[in-house]
């Protein structure tokens, strides 16, 4: 590493914690290199099968986490952006348990023997990524601590029931009493009844007591759930300022209200994390609503993956939840002397009355190239293709106008459309079921297994049914993850049609945090191919079809991506590859970009959370510089770009470089060939290619390195990119006759700093 952490965080204005301790590169990793010397010079790629050169994907993810936690830190971020940004990470931990380890708990005990490409079995992938959370809760409960002392001093408090005076105690108490104890349900474990049923995330109190204490005899054990959600906050106000106490400790303190004569002899606090990988094969399913329906029922019950405690539970109690919960003490198991659920501080984060502590207000601009009062198709037609780029530019104003001006114009004759995830207020559902009501055709693809959102899911696709539309669950085998809306209209020249393709779900609510592209277009060959994408989706038919300039998955983006970083690499140190994206995880897209790199291709990455591969490496990848880019905004935006020899190729779609979206999904990329799309593109990544406060760069033994911008002020690459658009969209004269400069390419082409 090129500083110590600590000196990183002074220049960076981060404060000071300290962060879990690093390891010395792998013996994995100096093989590796040193293989690479020698094949090198022998232009061997059979090495390239050497695990040391894969990072894994598991780990890579949890270093995510680590950045995510540094945006917590940063002092340059307003305090209760700093507490949202620990309370995504808390978020973050519980998915990966529930997703990533869940899965890996069912490759052990299914015996999955293979390793991964990076030389893991299920077993030593648990065990490393159990080992990297315990370094890295220390460093996470440095951050808690501080940043409650950082609240304190703005006066926002969270106090404990001992904390509170008397006449707040009793007041307190009668809240409780009132709003929430009604809801409340203790259950006893003992021979007549057995250890209760614990919900998946639930805040649990293990209460032991004696009836007769003077004897000692009688103890009763109960389980008591903490009945957080559906309007019950888990943090209480306390008094008419910013002062809160949390539910649990309330509960602990008024015990009585539920074992009257109880003498509480002690009351443990627990949580549970249950595995939610539990699909099953489509193949065998005679109706996909029921298999679906019966997937959530079974995540409910499904194996408990994680118990985690507070620091000092008795060792018998502890014993005792284990052995009923089935896990291994101490690999199952994960103390802390913080918040259990970290994730409930977002609740800190809506704070009335703080608005100087949250970042500036964020206006989304509208694109001057659909105006207002003008038919959004007759402004789609004159400009041929329209790149959006959101949250920068404004959802309701763009895409959610498309939709509802086709639910309503009476020239448009078709709507279809792809639903992975939407908003619950279900607005986009809205427009359908108007359009369906207007005389329209509709068909919608719902992607039921999309994750966590099955049941909404299900819900829409029922209230879609009952309006009319067609409905369609995609590809048995496959899941529908692009992101497309095809409306067909009768034009004064014939049936037109215009055509939406994404990056990112059509939910109203992410599109204001997710920093995602999507392209309007008119483009003849694109409609020709979103019209075959539909027709395969609503048959699952794909042998003879075509497309003209879609790439879709799985059967032709792959083999397409494959072929032109080969084509890339045919041209050596004239070559130029760029990608964007949620992760990089595909082995044979990785090892193609190793060879491509090996050649003297420029390749640059840059990679949100997942990347297997190593940059920097000698006589390999010396021409690789990768990526992190995270701030406000998460990045959900997918770029390919490749330089072509001149003849320059930009994509944008759906799916990252994993094998579950090249291989087992139906994704899309699309071209952006329109000059001011491209001036958009090359501008977003020239500014995250930059240094500057929202990038991290990677480091040859996967380690990242934050970045500072060369000049003052550091605004980030984010703001950079919104203040780009704001006086892009106030000039829209000077935009349309901007000279298209090549300087990304340019910027690719330099040496790695």
């Amino acid at each position: 590493m090129t500083a110590a952490p600590e000196r990183r965080a002074a220049r960076n204005g981060v404060a000071q914690t300290a962060a879990p301790p690093r390891t010395a590169p792998s013996t994995r990793l100096k093989s590796a290199i040193a293989g690479q010397a020698d094949s090198a010079a022998a232009g061997d790629d059979a090495d390239l099968n050497d695990p040391g050169l894969y990072l894994n994907r598991e780990l890579t993810w949890l270093e995510f986490n680590r950045r995510v936690l540094a945006e917590a830190e940063d002092a340059r971020n307003p305090l209760l952006e700093r507490i949202k940004f620990l309370a995504i990470t808390g978020s973050n931990l519980d998915e990966f348990f529930m997703k990533r380890i869940g899965g890996l708990k069912l490759q052990a005990a299914a015996g999955v023997p293979e390793p991964t490409i990076d030389g893991r079995t299920p077993l030593q992938q648990i065990a490393e990524c159990h080992a990297w959370l315990r370094t890295f809760e220390p460093h996470r409960l440095a951050v808690e601590h501080a940043l409650h002392e950082a609240l304190a001093q703005h006066g926002i408090r969270v106090l404990r029931w001992n904390d509170l005076p008397p006449v707040e105690r009793t007041m307190v108490r009668e809240h409780y009493r009132r709003n929430v104890f009604p809801l409340v349900t203790p259950l006893a474990i003992d021979p007549a009844h057995p250890f209760p049923f614990v919900s998946n995330l639930s805040l649990n109190l293990l209460v032991t007591g004696f009836l007769r204490p003077l004897e000692r005899v009688e103890q009763m054990i109960a389980r008591v759930k903490v009945p957080i959600g559906q309007g019950i906050p888990r943090f209480l106000r306390v008094g008419a300022g910013p002062q809160f106490v949390r539910l649990e400790d309330v509960m602990a303190h008024t015990l009585d209200l539920l074992f009257p004569g109880l003498t509480v002899t002690s009351c443990e606090l627990f949580r549970v994390t249950r595995n939610a990988d539990t699909e099953r094969e489509e193949e065998e399913a005679d109706d996909l609503l029921e298999l679906i329906e019966s997937e959530l029922r079974d995540r409910r019950v499904a194996p408990i993956v994680r118990l985690e405690i507070e620091t000092g539970m008795d060792p018998v109690r502890r014993g005792m939840l284990t052995a009923e919960l089935g896990l291994h003490d101490p690999d199952d198991v994960f103390e802390t002397s913080g918040m259990l659920g970290a994730r409930d501080l977002m609740e800190l984060v809506s704070i009335e009355g703080a608005s100087t502590l949250h970042d500036q207000p964020f206006h989304p601009v509208d694109t001057p190239r659909l105006p207002v009062g003008r038919s959004v198709f007759h402004s789609i037609r004159d400009a041929g293709s329209v790149l959006l780029m959101h949250p920068y530019e404004s959802f309701a104003g763009t895409v959610e106008r498309f939709l509802r001006e086709a639910s309503h114009d009476p020239k448009v004759r078709a709507i279809k459309m792809t639903l992975y995830r939407t908003s619950r207020d279900a607005r986009i559902v809205g427009y359908l079921q108007e359009a369906a009501r207007n005389g329209k055709q509709v068909a919608a693809v719902i992607e039921l297994k999309a994750r966590f959102d099955e049941a909404a899911n299900i819900a829409f696709a029922e209230q879609l049914e009952a309006a009319g539309i067609h409905v369609s669950y995609g590809v048995v085998g496959f899941k529908t993850h692009c992101k497309v809306i095809l409306v067909v209209r009768q034009d004064y020249d014939g049936l037109r049609r215009y055509v939406h393709l994404s990056t990112g779900n059509y939910h109203p609510e992410t599109a204001r945090i997710y920093a995602d592209i999507g392209l309007l277009t008119v483009d003849e060959s694109i409609a020709q191919d979103a019209s075959e994408l539909f027709n395969y989706l609503t048959t699952g038919f794909g042998p003879g079809r075509g497309y003209l300039k879609l790439l879709p998955g799985p059967a032709w983006l792959k083999p397409a991506l494959l072929a032109r970083i080969e084509r890339e690499r045919a041209l050596g140190s004239e070559g130029v590859i760029c990608f964007k994206m949620n992760a990089l995880e595909d082995a044979d897209i990785t090892r193609a970009l190793y060879r491509a790199a090996r050649a003297g291709v420029q390749v640059a990455l840059i990679i949100r959370d997942t990347c297997r591969l190593r940059p920097g490496l000698p006589g390999l990848s010396e021409s690789v510089r990768v990526v992190s880019v995270v701030g406000r905004f998460l990045e959900h935006a997918r770029v390919y770009y490749f330089k072509n020899a001149g003849d320059e190729e930009f994509f944008i779609g759906s799916a990252d470089s994993m094998k579950r979206n090249l291989e087992g999904r139906v994704e899309v990329l699309v071209p952006v060939e329109d000059l001011l799309g491209r001036q958009a593109l090359r501008t977003m990544l020239d500014l995250q290619l930059a240094p500057n406060r929202n990038q991290w760069r990677m480091q040859p033994d996967g380690d990242y390195v934050r970045s500072t911008a060369t000049e003052a002020p550091d605004l980030g690459c984010q703001q950079a990119l919104l203040e780009w658009i704001a006086r892009r969209e106030a000039t829209p004269s000077q935009a349309s006759r901007r000279r298209g400069v090549r300087r990304f390419a340019r910027r690719a082409a330099a040496s790695p700093a």
